[in-house]
């Protein structure tokens, strides 16, 4: 998909960066012109991320990462640039022009995915729709029963899937080619060749929890039959392929397709956009025949559930205010949570908690308080995802409830007060751990002691920070009653152990101050507007001061950026200044450009006259001591071989030599030399 280029020019001058990556980071005023945050890309305690309001533009310190406000949109939210250009023009209430595909295959996954979600929408207000009506009558009591609002049913949208399987597919299928509505993963079907079979809906699995455990991978049991799966590992055949097969082939009508979802009360997962992209489904049926109790919708290509947090649409500008995230593990908990006035409540959806959805939930708050069942897999659920916050170097806390409850049980038996106060009594997360370790190895003996260092310490690898890392050590010593110094010795080894895989910034050139002076003096040329016009200045008048052009002449006459490790840069940015292209912007390698980006972050000094011709002398400098070397070398690799090329050499070195000791004669006769 492409946009217009004069739109895209235009949006990004009319796009406040502070303000969409403000969307995404807390950012803080670090400088006149600077914003800094946590970087939303990797794990950090301390911020190295910045955003520069002027030149509009992000970098990061520690791992690097560099753009414009569309590149961060697209870094940050996983999409194609055009998306991005979408999604910043959302945020500024800009239209968009009419779109265009580069080719016809970007086109027709583009129509794809739009109707998936379109047959998702329409297919949320069906069931709506049918919760309202005499079919849903059931369904509204068992919402009664689990002590639902009307204003919370309909905030979440939740409905009702009528026991006909036909109802639904008839509705859609006037609109919606067939292949469509199979990849909506919606339906079920049945065909005569079975291995031809085109359903790849997937195991089912459980949005709530420990209703779908014992489902059998890669068979959906459905209590009317068993259908066949895509085989582990092989991709679904594409959309347009398999709507030329279903025509020249035969494999199956419309008449045995079904609905996957009969007999439901129907709970919509949506994108944190807040639009639908999956169901689940709670069955009704007390018949064995009725298949799991919690159905999910099968991965399609707008859901991966390991990517997606339940309730995000809703929680996201509550975390952000609270700057921290209450995390429950099933989809149920997580609304009566919501409905209780927290606000700041997100579940993982359909399956255990993931690397990517820490790194989703850390886009909007790097603090979270863990609240699973206190159950033996609930405790075990709770220690997977601490491992995995505390990776991403989230602040975390731990709530545990009394036996039996889940949060949904809780709030209904002693209300939302009685959360509130459990919740201001949440445990530090290695406070928690420390106590399961005990309870699980009591260090009474030197067994207990060793089974309880060896639980703890995996937790304490996985800690980003050594300082914090050093202070555990201390505190599980003491409370386990260890010598610390044993311990420690141990973390020891842990700290090596971990140094190999944590995350170092790229490798940045060595760069002096008078290069970083050149380098800013030539970027400030895309400040000013009109290029030809630092050329006008006639003669006998003053000119106002002009890093750009004076950095220009410098260079171009001396040739002093040659042999740099930031001569292609520096040439790159002659490019730049001569035809106006904004600098950052250069098609230079990554390297290149993140050196660039750290350079113009740290714009904390004015850029006088005074500082640029120190820096030209500095290069001047620095052209003389390499010109010395080259002598240098030259004269002991010629040795008795050519008197008169030893006596130029001679001379040569010792004029390098006066004019190192005399900055003046440096100035005006280092021309030559410097080449």
């Amino acid at each position: 998909m492409t946009t217009s280029s004069d739109f895209k020019d235009t949006l990004k001058q009319q796009a406040d960066i502070v303000r969409v990556v403000g969307d995404y980071v807390r950012l803080k005023k670090s400088g006149a012109q600077n914003y800094s945050g946590l970087c939303p890309f990797h794990g950090e305690k301390t911020p190295s991320f910045s955003v520069h309001a002027t030149r509009q533009f992000y970098h990061c310190f520690g791992c690097g990462a560099s753009g414009d406000v569309f590149s961060f949109v697209q870094k940050v939210e996983n999409v194609s640039f055009p998306e991005a250009v979408r999604v910043v023009a959302q945020k500024m209430g800009v239209a968009m022009p009419r779109i265009s595909f580069s080719s016809p295959e970007e086109a027709r996954e583009a129509q794809h995915r739009t109707a998936l979600l379109e047959i998702h929408d329409r297919a949320s207000e069906f069931f709506q729709q049918y919760l309202s009506g005499p079919e849903g009558a059931r369904a509204r009591e068992y919402l009664a029963g689990r002590a639902l609002s009307e204003e919370t049913i309909k905030r979440f949208r939740i409905g009702y899937a009528p026991d006909s399987g036909f109802v639904l597919r008839d509705l859609l299928s006037n609109k919606f080619d067939e292949q469509v509505l199979r990849e909506s993963g919606l339906f079920s079907w049945k065909t005569e060749e079975k291995s031809r079979s085109l359903d790849f809906a997937g195991q089912s699995g459980s949005g709530f929890r420990g209703s779908a455990a014992d489902d059998k991978p890669g068979v959906e049991k459905t209590g009317h039959r068993q259908e066949e799966q895509i085989p582990p590992g092989q991709k679904p055949r594409r959309y347009d392929n398999l709507a030329s097969e279903s025509k020249n082939k035969g494999t199956s009508s419309p008449l045995a397709m079904y609905s996957k979802f009969r007999n439901r009360v129907m709970f919509p997962i949506t994108n944190d956009s807040g639009k639908v992209i999956a169901f689940t489904g709670r069955t009704l049926s007390t018949d064995e025949k009725a298949g799991p109790k919690y159905l999910n919708s099968p991965e399609t290509p707008i859901y991966s559930k390991s990517r997606v947090l339940f309730n995000l649409d809703q929680a996201k500008e509550a975390i952000r205010q609270l700057n921290y995230a209450i995390l429950v593990e099933g989809q149920m908990d997580c609304i009566s949570v919501f409905a209780a006035g927290f606000h700041n409540v997100i579940a993982s959806s359909g399956t255990a908690f993931t690397d990517a959805q820490a790194k989703l939930l850390g886009r909007f708050s790097k603090n979270a308080v863990v609240n699973f069942d206190p159950d033996t897999a609930g405790a075990k659920a709770t220690e997977r995802t601490l491992s995995l916050l505390v990776e991403e170097d989230f602040q975390i806390k731990v709530l545990r409830l009394e036996a039996g409850f889940d949060p949904d049980l809780y709030i209904r038996r002693k209300g939302k007060d009685a959360y509130a106060h459990a919740l201001g009594q949440s445990q530090r997360y290695f406070d928690y751990l420390i106590e399961r370790a005990r309870a699980q190895f009591p260090a009474r003996s030197a067994e207990g002691k060793v089974k309880a260092v060896n639980y703890l310490l995996p937790h304490i690898q996985r800690v980003p920070s050594r300082i914090v890392r050093d202070e555990l050590a201390h505190e599980i010593a003491q409370k386990l009653d260890i010598d610390s110094s044993v311990l420690r010795q141990e973390l020891k080894h842990v700290a090596t152990a971990r140094s190999a895989a944590t995350l170092k910034a790229p490798a940045e050139l060595q760069v002096t101050d008078a290069e970083r002076i050149l380098i800013r003096a030539l970027a400030s040329g895309s400040e000013i507007q009109n290029a030809e016009e630092r050329w006008s200045a006639r003669e006998g008048t003053d000119e106002e001061f002009d890093p750009a052009r004076q950095a220009r002449l410098a260079l171009e006459s001396e040739r002093l950026h040659e042999g740099l490790p930031t001569e292609s840069l520096i040439l790159s940015l002659l490019a730049a200044e001569e035809s106006g292209i904004d600098v950052m912007s250069l098609a230079v390698p990554d390297g290149e450009k993140r050196l660039l980006a750290s350079i113009l972050m740290k714009e904390d000094e004015e850029l006088s006259a005074e500082r640029l011709e120190g820096a030209v002398r500095a290069l001047r400098r620095k052209a003389i001591r390499r010109r010395q070397e080259t002598v240098q070398r030259e004269i002991q690799g010629l040795g008795n071989k050519d008197a008169h090329r030893l006596v130029e050499l001679l001379r040569e070195k010792e004029r390098l030599k006066r004019a190192l000791m005399d900055p003046s004669l440096a100035e005006s006769g280092s021309g030559a030399m410097a080449g």
